[in-house]
């Protein structure tokens, strides 16, 4: 199977990491291999244990190697939108050849994006992406690819999308850890955004909401572009800890009862259904209506919505013609449309992705960071390839270097190969042995 042909979306989640491998035919994407790990050394969407995670990343593409028969060796990486600035910017370059104009060529693309580059950024900030909004030649504006046009002066605008130096190289180390390279950094609203919405959606505008394990990010999509961003600090972990307290009971029991007899709206859930607890300290379940434990998880989802609603507010945002979509793992409480429709104005749907073995709203992100990269035009992937490269820029000195320490650099790629060799050999006699287990206890 030709690798460049398959995308990898690796989605790490503070509750669970999940990897999707797509297989483009003929411009469609067909999901070929799934991979879903518990997370570890996450805090709120944030890696805080490098080497926690990194195994973690190396068990889930295990799995999707297993499924799909593919050798994974590159991965699609979603980052959060914790922190995430987003700043117009503009070029411009003089394209003419001895006062003659002259066809615009890629090299004149990645010129004038350099140009939009040039912003002062804080350094303890990185560039993450630059999306351009336009082209114009020669005062001619909306041009979407410049290239073969004929023109005296190029400019570009775009926007630009920086985040905090700590949580891109914090997931940029674990990937590499877990012994795979990253072929993109996506920002993950953006990749829904502009993947799992249709085109009157990302034109007239639309709110997306992303209930995850660790927190709830809420973007605003209008004219095509990424307006806004907000991070609450609470996801579908905070549930289950509520559960756990109330119910006095284990975190693993609360995620089941959670999972199994919860609803996001009490008043659908049925009161004369009972449900077994085992309470901490006692010998016999204790049981509790299905009723008693949705209104645990109403109480927190609605504190969630109560903040996003504000949000909003506060910044004026109108009624949006697109409503609101719903993605993430807790989007898949029953009820949690109804509750939603409480709080926002518009059409309120739960994204769930229509292929077989994904039909849930946990691997949206994971499905849209393969879309987002399939996708990519030609013009997307020179100014990425331009922002990629803006901080290898070296000078001659440095460049002797890196010639004269070529080497070592192969013997570096060939350490990450074996290591990625080792953490596939032992995640699968971490598997056996289980297996093993679960024969002899039966």
């Amino acid at each position: 199977m030709n690798n460049s042909e398959v995308y990898v979306g690796l989605d790490i989640g503070t509750t669970s990491i999940k990897v999707l491998v797509c297989e483009s035919v003929k411009g469609q994407l067909k999901v070929i291999g799934v991979g879903v790990e518990r997370s570890a050394g996450l805090n709120r969407g944030v890696i805080v244990d490098i080497d926690k995670t990194a195994q973690a990343i190396s068990a889930a593409v295990a799995q999707a190697e297993e499924k799909s028969n593919v050798e994974i060796q590159s991965v699609v990486v979603g980052l959060p939108a914790n922190y995430l600035q987003m700043q117009r910017v503009h070029g411009m370059i003089t394209i003419a050849t001895r006062g003659q104009s002259r066809e615009i060529v890629n090299q004149d693309v990645i010129d004038v994006a350099r140009e939009a580059l040039t912003q002062s950024i804080p350094p303890e900030r990185e560039i993450i992406d630059l999306i351009p909004t336009e082209f114009t030649v020669d005062g001619f504006s909306g041009i979407k690819d410049p290239r073969g046009m004929v023109g005296v002066r190029l400019e570009m605008k775009a926007t630009l999308y920086t985040g905090p130096k700590t949580i891109i190289h914090n997931t940029k180390k674990a990937v590499q850890q877990a012994g795979y390279d990253i072929k993109d950094f996506v920002i993950t609203p953006i990749a829904t955004d502009f993947n799992l919405l249709n085109d009157g959606e990302q034109d007239f505008g639309t709110v997306v909401i992303d209930l995850g394990g660790g927190q709830t990010t809420t973007s605003i999509i209008h004219d095509h572009q990424l307006k806004y961003t907000y991070v609450d600090p609470e996801g579908g972990k905070y549930i289950t800890k509520d559960i756990s307290t109330v119910m006095n009971t284990s975190l693993k029991n609360a995620e089941q009862l959670k999972l199994n007899h919860g609803y996001a709206m009490a008043s659908l859930a049925d009161e004369d259904v009972q449900v077994d607890v085992d309470v901490v300290g006692q010998n016999d379940p204790v049981q509790y209506s299905e009723q008693y434990l949705s209104e645990i998880i109403e109480a927190r989802v609605r504190q969630i919505f109560d903040r996003i609603q504000d949000k909003l507010k506060a910044i004026h945002a109108p009624e949006l013609p697109g409503g609101v979509v719903l993605i993430g793992g807790v989007a898949a409480l029953p009820g949690v449309k109804e509750l939603a429709e409480q709080y926002f104005t518009g059409n309120i749907k739960v994204n769930v992705p229509e292929q077989m073995g994904i039909r849930h709203p946990r691997y949206a992100v994971s499905l849209a960071l393969g879309m987002y990269e399939n996708q990519l035009s030609d013009i997307d992937r020179l100014i990425k390839q331009t922002v990629q490269r803006i901080d290898t820029i070296k000078s001659p000195h440095e460049e002797k270097r890196q010639t004269v320490n070529q080497p070592r650099q192969q013997c570096t790629d060939k350490s990450v190969k074996l290591e990625r060799s080792r953490r596939r050999n032992a995640t699968t006699s971490n598997r056996r042995v289980n297996a093993k287990k679960k024969k002899q206890q039966t």
